[in-house]
């Protein structure tokens, strides 16, 4: 049972830990090792991001307050080299325990994507940033009704709430381009889209090829409609990945970028899907629903 913020923590030190010392021979480096562990930096971030601690500053001044838990707090600069270091460790750690969930496997999964801006609007001719070395773009947001700059990062996602695989893209290429792509690297699923993912002819390869069959509302200017108790239930299906979209959004501040360059961001983004994640995980062995409670794990009665 998880009683208070200290057995939150112990929890994701446990759970990182033995999964580190799976892969920790593919991120070894020369010289003695730090006195604060990779796993335990690990685990700082991944609980960071759950209290929404997303400045470097504001989350180590934190941690300073708690030396029960992490005694040995890195400055500021060494978290921040280290952290970007250990990028792809962050992301590896969130697959093998995706590997373990068995909702992981749910074969009926939801695509959207989620507006990523980089810089402010009006800040974006005198940016000094690398990002459009990385192709950040100009791109819109039909829902929110607005122009961005720099990336939308797409989401599969199973009706258990599990982020099952996401891709970053530049803000102006549209979803059906990117979607399709990253359906490309799966097989037997039936996934549901909004319109922007309209299109037999996509439609019809992706199940030709994956079999994977891409189920969309049609418009309402189209000819063959659904029946009205099957645009129900898809639109209730729909509502799985607005309550992940919240999470990422509200309780994980996704949206809200913090980082000066493109590396940076990734950094931020595999640490925030990794900590999203370790919640689920959690939540399963605790015997708690499928959805996240990631309030009642980090700010815990």
């Amino acid at each position: 049972m998880i009683n208070n913020f200290s057995d939150f923590c112990l929890w994701i030190f446990v759970t990182v830990d033995d999964t580190w010392k799976q892969i920790a021979p593919l991120f070894d480096r020369p010289g003695p090792d730090p006195v604060c562990s990779d796993s335990e930096l690990i685990s700082m971030t991944t609980i960071g991001e759950c209290r929404g601690w997303n400045l470097e500053t504001e989350m180590l001044s934190q941690w300073r307050e708690y030396p029960d838990l992490f005694p040995n707090v890195p400055t500021q600069s060494r978290f921040n080299r280290r952290r970007r270091n250990l990028m792809y460790a962050f992301n590896l750690i969130r697959r093998i325990i995706l590997k373990s969930l068995d909702i992981a496997h749910d074969q009926q999964c939801v695509i959207d994507s989620l507006p990523l801006p980089v810089v402010q609007f009006y800040l974006v001719p005198g940016s000094t940033g690398d990002w459009k070395a990385f192709d950040a773009t100009y791109g819109k947001v039909p829902s929110k009704k607005q122009m961005i700059f720099g990336f939308k990062l797409h989401l599969l996602i199973t009706l258990g709430g599990v982020i099952l695989d996401f891709e970053l893209a530049p803000a102006n290429i549209n979803d059906l381009e990117v979607g399709f792509e990253m359906l490309c690297e799966h097989t037997d699923l039936t996934v549901l889209g909004d319109k922007a993912y309209i299109s037999a002819a996509k439609a019809a390869e992706l199940f030709a090829n994956n079999r994977i069959r891409l189920m969309t509302l049609p418009r309402r200017n189209q000819k063959i409609q659904m029946p009205a108790r099957q645009r129900m239930f898809l639109n209730g299906v729909r509502q799985m990945i607005e309550t992940v979209n919240h999470q990422l959004s509200e309780i994980f501040q996704i949206e809200i970028n913090h980082a000066h360059t493109f590396w940076g961001l990734c950094t931020r983004l595999y640490s925030k899907l990794t900590a999203h994640t370790l919640c689920i995980y959690i939540n399963r062995l605790l015997g708690k629903p499928d959805f996240l409670q990631i309030k009642s794990l980090a700010f815990p009665n």
